[in-house]
């Protein structure tokens, strides 16, 4: 019998062999991606060795506002907020899944994640900053991860509620196929889920970056306790400029701001727009799509092949290591009486924990100030809820057509986006100057001028949500109602309407939230020696967090989440189920 051998019995080629050849295929395009890999890792070496100096806690810190120290300061800025960025995506995918996985976490996580988006990035400076000095003494180690803490604490909340509808609306079709092939909860994951919400997690993930550009000046220059602590930083050098009073100056860090937000947006989020486009769920491919020319130069690279090659065997393990988690088979139905006896447990424990919380808490205001002190911060909630209220009307009626043609039309969006990233990412602090003198010129009360203010920190999340929603909606149904003629109001309310339902849902609840806290900004406004000051609960924050008197801090803050909860059980969570049980793709 004659034998042959295959290509599998050759003897492959030495390890070094096989790693030269592929050098040999290397083109000047891969020159210049390793050499912007490596320049970006000396950067960030660079500037993280400022992040290990010593200091001290026994006085105030100036910041150097010499425009000369812009470039490190921006360094610094960005860093902390991409380091932000990437804890928030972790706390998204695990958070969000634990609520949409369990019926009982979801009873608990969700409320919880209302109260954590309405609690001020003021409220969580606060105790952060204490906790992380002591965590890092002596070392501006914890002055850095109380300020990245803060930003964090204004990108989880919008990421976490997007990603979490994603997986609470996920398309039958695709939830049928992970049960019929028994994918692993690992595989349904990634291979499912994620894809199925990648479009609007990035969307939300850019709305959130510029969450966290809005409350820079508030997590760079931090006074807590009667004390000020800076650290370098664009936030801490604009807010050094606006307390001075010098408009050079001021321009000069909204200059370098902008720069960031639009070397961001090109560099980092239009190639992940992009990229994104491929996990629209639809039939037909799309006549036009958006592009980018770094993710273009990247494609054209061996890189990403070689380093997905590389990962493969890590990838490999983490599937078989995950397969413990069990397959995607679990029975659609339960024991009535087992789900009832596990239900009755966890609200009984899960009541008592929160019980004795209120208690203590209740203990701790009645011996420093008495329970009367919520009666101020009460009164003054309604006043920043009709302010609320107002905003998000407005910023329904005018964003939502604005974000549909947006994200119905990928060229548009290439123009719209760094625009709408800078307007988004634009700190209201910067725009004190102006709007002072603006007040003072005109007329014009804080009180109504403030909702001007808290519409530059919350309008854009119902704005990127809604062109998430659009340019989530299949190009195959978009091309059926023009082949059947369906326009004008027609086409919005059969089409448009239910379509972005669910992404404006996402959008019009982390925009409330996000009103309520850019109110904390917008109802106390300083420029050089002149402060106004409006009537409402965010003025009444700021102030008792300048001036350390934690049991008022308390007492705004447990009214803001109040406030925040009650309108998302009353308004949002019946939005939340009506989009979910009608409307979802």
């Amino acid at each position: 019998m004659t034998s042959f051998r295959t290509n599998t019995d050759a003897p492959r080629a030495p390890l070094s062999s096989r790693f030269a050849g592929r050098l040999s295929r290397m083109t000047w395009v891969d020159v210049v991606v390793a050499a912007a890999v490596l320049v970006l890792l000396y950067l960030v070496l660079r500037v993280g060795q400022g992040t290990t100096v010593r200091f001290s806690t026994e006085r105030s810190v100036r910041v150097d506002t010499d425009p000369s120290q812009l470039p490190y300061d921006a360094a610094r800025s960005l860093l902390r907020m991409f380091v932000a960025l990437a804890a928030s995506t972790v706390f998204t995918f695990v958070y969000a899944y634990a609520a949409a996985k369990s019926r009982r976490l979801e009873r608990i996580l969700i409320p919880a994640l209302d109260i954590l988006q309405s609690v001020p990035v003021l409220g969580f400076l606060t105790v952060a900053v204490t906790g992380f000095i002591a965590l890092f003494p002596g070392s501006v180690l914890g002055l850095e991860c109380a300020s990245i803490f803060a930003i964090f604490t204004s990108q989880a909340w919008n990421m976490t509620f997007g990603f979490y509808h994603s997986l609470t609306s996920l398309p039958r079709e695709l939830d049928e196929l992970s049960r019929s092939f028994r994918f692993t909860k690992w595989m349904r994951f990634w291979k499912v889920e994620v894809p199925s919400g990648m479009i609007g997690l990035v969307w939300n993930g850019m709305m959130s970056f510029g969450g966290g550009w809005f409350f820079l000046v508030a997590s760079e220059a931090i006074s807590v306790n009667n004390k000020d602590y800076a650290l370098p930083g664009i936030g801490s050098y604009a807010g050094a400029a606006i307390t001075d009073g010098d408009l050079g100056k001021v321009g000069w860090a909204i200059l370098t701001m902008a720069v960031m937000v639009i070397g961001v947006n090109f560099l980092f989020w239009r190639p992940l727009t992009a990229w994104a486009e491929k996990f629209k769920n639809e039939q037909s491919e799309a006549t036009e799509v958006q592009r980018s020319v770094v993710l273009d130069f990247l494609r054209r690279s061996h890189w990403p092949h070689l380093l997905g090659k590389t990962l493969r065997p890590v990838g490999r393990g983490l599937s078989r290591a995950a397969r413990a988690f069990g397959t995607d088979d679990r029975p659609l139905t339960v024991d009535p009486a087992r789900q009832r006896t596990g239900d009755i447990t966890f609200a009984l424990v899960a009541g008592a924990l929160i019980l004795w919380g209120l208690i203590d808490l209740g203990r701790y205001l009645d011996d420093h100030t008495g329970l009367g002190v919520f009666g101020e911060p009460l009164l003054l909630g309604l006043v920043t809820l009709a302010r609320v209220i107002v905003l998000v009307a407005v910023a329904t009626v005018v964003w939502v057509p604005i974000g549909v043609k947006i994200g119905f039309s990928p060229r548009l969006t290439r123009i719209a986006q760094p625009v709408v990233q800078v307007l988004a990412s634009f700190p209201a602090n910067f725009l004190f100057p102006l709007a002072v003198w603006f007040f003072l010129r005109t007329g014009l009360s804080i009180n109504v001028g403030g909702i001007l203010l808290m519409a530059l920190g919350a309008q854009w999340y119902i704005l990127f949500n809604t062109i998430a929603g659009a340019m989530s909606i299949p190009s195959d149904l978009r091309e059926a109602m023009d082949d059947l003629g369906v326009r004008g109001l027609q086409r919005w309310k059969r089409l448009i309407l239910p379509g972005i339902f669910p992404s404006y849902v996402t959008g019009g609840i982390t925009a409330s939230g996000g009103a309520w806290n850019a109110s904390i900004v917008a109802e106390v406004v300083t420029f050089g020696g002149t402060t106004l000051t409006a009537t409402g609960l965010g003025a009444y924050i700021a102030k008792a967090t300048a001036s350390g008197d934690y049991p008022h801090l308390i007492a705004g803050v447990a009214v803001m989440s109040l406030y925040v909860v009650g309108l998302n059980r009353l308004l949002w969570r019946r939005l939340y189920r009506l989009a979910d049980g009608r409307y979802a793709l």
